[in-house]
């Protein structure tokens, strides 16, 4: 089991070290190293979504025959749903924009920016709690690397997320430790997300396909609206096409040999 708390906190780990930037860097993390991190995180993420979540399933659905795929379907549209939703709820801004999305807000754009990785970070943490929840469960087939890698992929996206918010606000005038702190505040919901989704995996573990797929959707919703329009804005685009590739291909492989 302690294997199982250390992989929920690898996560909160990667936006722990981005906001160390603050210490660290004058200017950040730097646009290539930024789109190269984004784009590898993504791939894992988008791999992951379909090895490690939305086949298990399907796949533990059999007994369902030729409608196996209903509670991947359905789970998978209720997390585009859930995460659209929130971005209708909450005022906050995408991580490179300058503009709020509805509902427009007085809000400080840093307080926005933190708002926007939080709000992200929700689905991340419940991804991960399900996939470890399907490791301990007997009826799922998931390797504890495989959630590892999941756990791994989600950290190495937090990096420049942690020095996005941390940078900012030591920019506007806050102290290095309390732009540390609150950069390292907004991972603490994903460790949350994850344990309060594991602690429930038990009372619903019939519904773990669900789960799973409910997962997936969230984390594609976050690919598809926050991670690729990030690696592809600017110059050198490139680079976070080349790490979405490698980092797809590094998750499926690992998905394929240790699953």
């Amino acid at each position: 089991m302690w294997k199982v708390i250390l992989g929920i906190l690898v996560p909160f780990l990667g936006t722990t070290l981005g906001s160390l930037c603050v210490f660290l860097l004058r200017k950040g993390l730097g646009e290539k190293t930024s789109k190269a991190l984004n784009g590898f995180a993504a791939g894992v993420m988008v791999a992951a979504s379909i090895w490690s979540l939305i086949m298990p399933a399907i796949d533990a659905s059999f007994k369902m025959g030729r409608f196996a795929f209903f509670p991947a379907a359905l789970g998978f549209m209720i997390g585009i749903l859930f995460l659209l939703m929130l971005d209708k709820l909450e005022p906050h801004l995408k991580i490179n924009s300058t503009s709020p999305e509805e509902p427009k807000s007085k809000i400080k754009r840093t307080t926005k920016l933190v708002l926007a990785v939080t709000i992200h970070n929700i689905p991340e943490g419940m991804a991960v709690g399900a996939l470890f929840a399907a490791f301990l469960s007997e009826n799922m087939h998931i390797a504890f690397m495989t959630s590892l890698t999941l756990a791994l992929g989600i950290a190495i996206q937090n990096i420049p997320e942690g020095a996005i918010i941390s940078m900012p606000l030591h920019g506007e005038g806050k102290s290095k430790g309390k732009s540390f702190f609150i950069g390292v505040l907004s991972g603490v919901v994903e460790p949350i997300a994850a344990v309060i989704t594991l602690s429930i995996s038990n009372i619903i573990e019939k519904l773990l396909p669900y789960v799973l797929s409910f997962a997936a959707g969230t984390m594609i919703y976050v690919v598809v609206e926050e991670l690729i329009p990030e690696f592809k804005e600017g110059n050198h685009s490139k680079v976070g096409v080349i790490s979405f590739a490698l980092g797809f291909v590094v998750m499926m492989i690992l998905d394929v040999m240790l699953g």
